[in-house]
């Protein structure tokens, strides 16, 4: 959708309700709410609030919302706040109900865009903490195309067992080990009553952190938001600044569009890849960028990735989580050396008004610490994600490489055609060094849905398994997964992807170095297959679910459904 309306009028499309006497109607609606007259003649912000009481990522929104509002008062605009939903992906793991994950980031952009558009609000605020929330707010606003800005509710704080930090990434890794027999049940409920002490988003360096790390880099968050714990008293005071940059933002004119350009998404893989973030960060950014009308493929990950040194020691790779990072001075720890090295492009706009160079020059920061390495002295010379492409992935697949970017494992196909199946055979033991565990029909269509498997990768890592059993799959992974995990394999195997042309025991390629993903078949071997192979009957046939399986794109286009 375009804006429409008079440029650099603050009030551009709120007059379309407010002004005239045809809008007597509106107006006594809005008095009916308390708006004084004074009130009708100021701009309208919608503030989307992704408040609920399923996850602790969004269980202390309101009072983000609320400051957000406050601030908006105390500019000169009005605020609106409304709700829309998220999915918990820590609680819906391992279960049927995790194919509604993906989904719900079409439902969170799909509502705040037909809210803001409908009651033709002039500016907007998304407050958001879960994984989806996020690209869920960033595709609304780059859809709606309006000044806008995000708010991310902030990092969990790490819990405490046996004298060391923990997080939820510990209790999924923990039922692997209970399974193997080195750890007792009694432990296992302990680190459980223990990994998770609050409200926030998961601790590490996960999909959630990559994503606030992400929208602060483009430059559609304040500075440093990314990386304050949410009990923080800052989260409150940097809500209500959000507030009054909104009015800043409607006063100039500054638009989604103008911040989220070709050098915003670059900075943005740049900084997600040198921390060896998420790889759902690729179908994410992909995704907002489409939004945004800016191309971006998965080669602009690889050709970036291969460029870009991987120099931080966080979690799921690492010891430490992004409360941590902020000790030390957040984001902008990582972006003021990568911009030394001449990786970013520091002249990009913000919603500050200023670029992300001068925005993180005036943020202090800790040049002595331990998290983040120098970029003459990484933890490797290429980033954490890496992009595979071969007989298996010809349209591409996605594998978070930190601490395995020279390694290449070979073995016999182990293949699953349901997440569950393979998680009850590493359970059983049956899966030993040296497989290659493919999972199949999970992909965007397959699933649908697209399920992380966080309690797969947990599993295979608890067990000992994780530097020694590759993992394929035409699903997701969670950020919390690391290790040899391909996922996203393009095309999926519900459309006819080689993937699902696999047999048990065919010998499969995974090679970092060369980046390709490749079954020791040949061309003939896999159009006999092909000429065999019948597609799996849908799941779902009604409901949001076989909805989204018709219109949801391939992983390697972001898996979006407009």
């Amino acid at each position: 959708m375009t804006t429409t309306g008079t440029r650099h009028d603050p009030k551009h499309r709120s007059r379309e309700v407010t002004d005239g006497p045809e809008r007597a109607p509106a107006r006594a609606m809005l008095r009916a709410m308390g708006l004084t007259q004074e009130d009708l003649e100021k701009p309208f912000v919608s503030v989307a609030n992704l408040a609920s009481d399923v996850t602790p990522c969004n269980v202390h929104l309101d009072r983000l919302a609320e400051a957000a509002k406050e601030g908006v008062r105390q500019a000169g605009g009005i605020p609106f706040q409304f709700g829309t939903i998220t999915v918990s992906d820590g609680i819906s793991m391992g279960t049927e109900g995790m194919k509604a994950s993906l989904v719900s980031r079409e439902v969170i952009a799909d509502s705040i865009e037909v809210v803001t558009f409908g009651e033709r609000m002039d500016g907007l605020i998304a407050v958001g903490g879960c994984d989806k929330n996020m690209p869920g707010c960033m595709m609304a606003m780059a859809r709606l195309n309006i000044p806008s800005i995000f708010i991310y509710g902030g990092t969990i704080l790490p819990g405490q067992f046996q004298g060391r930090d923990v997080n939820i990434q510990d209790v999924f890794e923990a039922v692997g080990a209970y399974a193997k027999g080195d750890m007792s049940l009694e432990d296992l409920q302990d680190l459980e009553c223990r990994a998770c002490p609050g409200e926030g988003s998961c601790a590490g360096l996960f999909t959630a952190n990559t994503m606030s790390t992400a929208i602060e880099v483009m430059g559609m968050s304040l500075p440093g938001d990314a990386s304050i714990p949410a009990v923080d008293p800052r989260k409150k005071d940097r809500a209500r600044e959000a507030g009054s940059t909104l009015m800043q933002l409607l006063r100039e004119d500054i638009r989604p569009r103008d911040i989220l350009t070709r050098q915003a998404f670059e900075n943005a893989i740049t900084v997600v890849v040198a921390m060896g973030g998420s790889t759902n960060a690729v179908l994410h950014l992909i995704a907002i960028a489409r939004e945004a009308q800016v191309e971006l493929g998965l080669d602009d990950f690889d050709r970036i990735g291969r460029n870009t040194p991987y120099i931080t020691d966080m979690r799921p790779s690492g010891r430490y989580v992004m409360s941590d990072l902020d000790g030390y001075g957040g984001v902008a720890l990582v972006v003021k050396r990568l911009l030394n090295a001449g990786l970013l492009h520091g002249e990009a706009l913000s919603v500050t008004g200023k670029t992300l160079a001068e925005n993180v020059a005036c943020i202090p920061t800790i040049e002595d610490q331990p998290v983040v390495y120098p970029t003459d002295a990484p933890r490797s010379p290429t980033g954490g994600l890496a992009i595979l492409r071969g007989n298996l992935a010809p349209e591409g697949a996605v594998i978070k490489v930190a601490g395995h970017q020279e390694k290449v494992y070979q073995g016999p196909a182990r293949v699953f055609d349901q997440e569950e199946a393979a998680f009850q055979a590493i359970q059983r033991r049956e899966i030993i060094p040296g497989d290659v565990v493919v999972i199949r029909y999970e992909g965007p269509k397959g699933g649908p849905g697209m399920r992380e498997m966080l309690a797969v990768t947990g599993a295979l890592i608890g067990q000992g398994l994780g530097d020694d059993v590759a993992l394929i799959t035409d699903g997701r992974f969670s950020g919390a997964s690391h290790g040899p995990m391909v996922g996203h394999v393009a095309p999926e195997a519900a459309v006819g992807g080689p993937i699902g042309l696999l047999q048990e025991g065919d010998l499969i390629t995974l090679d970092i170095p060369a980046r390709r993903l490749e079954a020791r078949l040949t061309e003939e071997q896999f159009a006999d297959r092909r000429a065999n192979w019948k597609p799996l009957p849908p799941k779902y046939t009604s409901g949001v679910l076989a909805k989204y399986a018709k219109l949801v794109s391939s992983a390697s286009e972001g898996a979006v459904t407009g």
